[in-house]
């Protein structure tokens, strides 16, 4: 089984989060998909999100529609800072034989020698880069065909995908704003949002 994992703060989930990842998940021979909503993530503990039942509850109505993808309390269920090495660990107990990708923007690329224990995050799985281009000190993976890359090896491969000209920053100001969200988030996730009367103020 080949698995995708996309972490993140989903605050709210938008289709930058979702479109890409959709577009390359042929590709990448997916079998399923997990968005794993993060309870508070390491790089981000000084600002205040919507609480996680509302972000996971986003998450549900984005991607629900859509065969395979899937989305996981794990994170927020743990109820502290959300290091990616300890919900491989849990992924990698749950899914011994299956290839773990770890979804990354190449935003992160420049911060993964910060993460929290990298050297046993690249043993449990490979990263696989939403980007259309290369950033210098890390090495594509040099057409490396998904199917024969080895599960636990720590490959990274860059995706050439699409890019979605959206935050979820741009989103939360247009709704203070009083502007339209809806092709941002599609239609279930705006009524959500409306529904709940959230980011109506500001948030750190």
């Amino acid at each position: 089984m080949n698995i995708g994992i996309c972490g993140g703060t989903f605050d709210p989930f938008h289709r930058g989060h979702l479109d890409p990842v959709l577009a390359v998940r042929g590709e990448m021979q997916w079998d399923r998909v997990l968005y794993i909503p993060a309870y508070v993530q390491p790089f981000k503990t000084g600002r205040v999100t919507v609480p996680g039942p509302h972000r996971f509850a986003m998450a549900v109505l984005a991607t629900e529609e859509h065969d395979a993808l899937y989305v996981s309390p794990r994170e927020l269920e743990r109820g502290a800072i959300s290091y990616t090495v300890d919900t491989l660990r849990q992924l990698r107990a749950d899914y011994p034989d299956a290839r773990l990708d770890w979804i990354i923007g190449d935003d992160n690329l420049e911060k993964l020698h910060e993460w929290r224990s990298i050297d046993t995050i690249v043993q449990l799985a490979n990263f696989v880069v939403l980007t259309r281009e290369r950033r210098t000190g890390f090495s594509p993976s040099g057409g490396l065909k998904p199917a024969l890359r080895p599960a636990h090896q720590g490959t990274i491969v860059f995706a050439e995908n699409a890019t979605v000209p959206v935050s979820s920053t741009e989103i939360r100001l247009r709704i203070r704003n009083g502007e339209p969200i809806e092709e941002l988030v599609g239609a279930r996730v705006s009524r959500y949002i409306h529904h709940y009367d959230l980011y109506r103020k500001d948030q750190a």
